[in-house]
């Protein structure tokens, strides 16, 4: 009988193991952070629409957000958008062209870049791709990869995305994904 593995040495023994399974669980983790490292996502987008309604007097009532002006109409067929805690933006669009006018169904020769805004309406910070503008092809189809600038905040309130042209007006915003995928499709 082996009497070198005493009480004490085989207390040390599951310790260390204990230690080793806690160490590999911590990188598990980690790894699965460092995977999944966006602090907002947004799945699907809404074309402009620039007219909320007439007032009873005939005032006509822009859809302005958060202090930007709408273009004319357009359509969005596809948006996925993702935001990562060091202030990446990578947004893939799909479809954005004019509906409105003797441009109908076209890109009308416009760039776009991305304006995260965090905070309530009154009060939001806007953070802009830095990006001066990257071209609709034909299609309508787009890709920004890219840094906000200034850096939005750790925890980003009331988050609106909004598509813009070079001019400033806005063409399409974000809508934000709030909960895991379900299994309807």
């Amino acid at each position: 009988m082996n009497n070198n593995f005493n009480g004490k040495g085989g207390a040390a023994t599951r310790m260390g193991r204990l230690l080793l399974i806690a160490l590999v669980a911590l990188a598990a983790a980690g790894i699965a952070s460092a995977q999944d490292n966006t602090d907002l996502k947004f799945n699907g987008g809404i074309g402009v629409i620039p007219v909320t309604g007439v007032s009873a007097n005939g005032t006509v009532n822009l859809n302005v957000v958060r202090g930007v002006a709408p273009g004319a109409p357009w359509k969005l067929a596809a948006l996925n958008a993702e935001v990562s805690f060091d202030g990446r933006i990578k947004v893939n669009g799909s479809g954005l062209l004019l509906a409105s006018g003797n441009g109908i169904g076209t890109n009308a020769g416009q760039s776009v870049h991305a304006t995260l805004f965090c905070g309530p309406g009154a009060t939001a910070t806007a953070h802009n791709s830095t990006l001066a503008g990257v071209a609709l092809d034909a299609n309508g189809n787009f890709r920004i990869d890219d840094f906000l600038s200034p850096l939005p905040p750790n925890v980003c309130d009331s988050p609106v995305l909004l598509i813009r042209n070079v001019g400033g007006v806005w063409f399409a915003a974000g809508i934000r994904k709030l909960v895991a995928d379900s299994a309807i499709q």
